[in-house]
């Protein structure tokens, strides 16, 4: 029976390992071409060796356009994706807070609305969104990609942090209550604390999806020294002449890096945000 079960063991990770090198061999090939020269990259595509081993895709790639360097992008991409998560989690763990804690007329309305929001498509938005916008004088801004995320727009986070909040006994509030505590200072001492979890969940995937978000900023970003490293890529193609593919596949490697340094130091968090919520405290 142990001998059997070892098999099955191996031969689990066997096709695990397998699945998942095959789900990351583009990521791989990416940056192996970063190391080719531009005009060999698809004519050795089956390689993953660079013959010859170049540098000047960064090099290039770093240079930026038109007197802007690409780290630039970089600053812009940061900014935007490190205040939208700052709104976002602030936002979602407020209105989280009054679905968990209280009780008020056409709650379950609006925690409807909420779920129904996670299932709308995003497109069927966009143009009203941008009408909008566009009357507020917001277009050509960083201001839609940011200020909306401070008003909890986001329904997944929100759900995220209300069944986490559930999970957290009540009698803690109450204590709080009896020790003088507002409501402002139990969610404040009382509720945060606990639920970092969550907030450090919903801020992973907030900064991944801002700092991936090509749609938002090719729809609201006219100003090419405006742009996020997602919408700085494309100036690397141009259907006109030639494309240099090796410093965007350069670039584009380097602006995978923040993703996972964030993920990889608060993979704890995450795991433990995702497999906690909803669990009864």
């Amino acid at each position: 029976m142990k001998a059997k079960k070892r098999i099955r063991d191996v031969v689990y990770h066997v096709i695990v390992f397998g699945i998942g090198i095959l789900m990351i061999y583009p990521l791989i090939w990416m940056f192996m071409s970063s190391f080719k020269e531009t005009k060999t990259i698809f004519q050795t595509a089956g390689s993953l060796i660079p013959n010859p081993f170049t540098l000047d895709n960064y090099i290039n790639g770093l240079k930026g356009f038109a007197k802007v360097p690409f780290l630039v992008f970089f600053k812009n991409s940061l900014f935007i994706s490190v205040v939208a998560t700052i709104g976002t989690v602030i936002s979602s763990a407020v209105v989280a807070y009054g679905f968990a804690r209280f009780d008020f007329k056409g709650k379950k309305i609006l925690f409807a609305a909420m779920l129904l929001s996670m299932m709308l498509p995003a497109q069927v938005l966009m143009i009203p969104q941008y009408l909008w916008y566009q009357k507020l004088g917001w277009v050509g801004s960083y201001l839609p990609l940011i200020v909306p995320y401070f008003f909890a727009i986001q329904g997944f986070f929100v759900y995220l942090m209300t069944n986490f909040i559930d999970g957290i006994p009540k009698e803690l509030d109450e204590a709080a209550k009896i020790d003088g505590c507002s409501y402002p200072q139990i969610f404040g001492r009382v509720i945060l604390p606990l639920i970092t979890p969550a907030l450090v969940t919903g801020g992973i995937f907030s900064f991944m999806w801002r700092w991936d978000d090509f749609l938002s900023a090719l729809l609201y970003v006219n100003k090419s020294i405006k742009y996020p490293v997602s919408l700085a890529l494309k100036l690397f193609c141009d259907p006109g002449s030639s494309s240099d593919y090796g410093a965007m596949f350069a670039m584009a490697s380097l602006s995978i890096l923040p993703s996972v340094i964030i993920f990889i130091f608060f993979q704890k968090y995450l795991v433990e945000g995702i497999s906690t919520s909803g669990l009864k405290g």
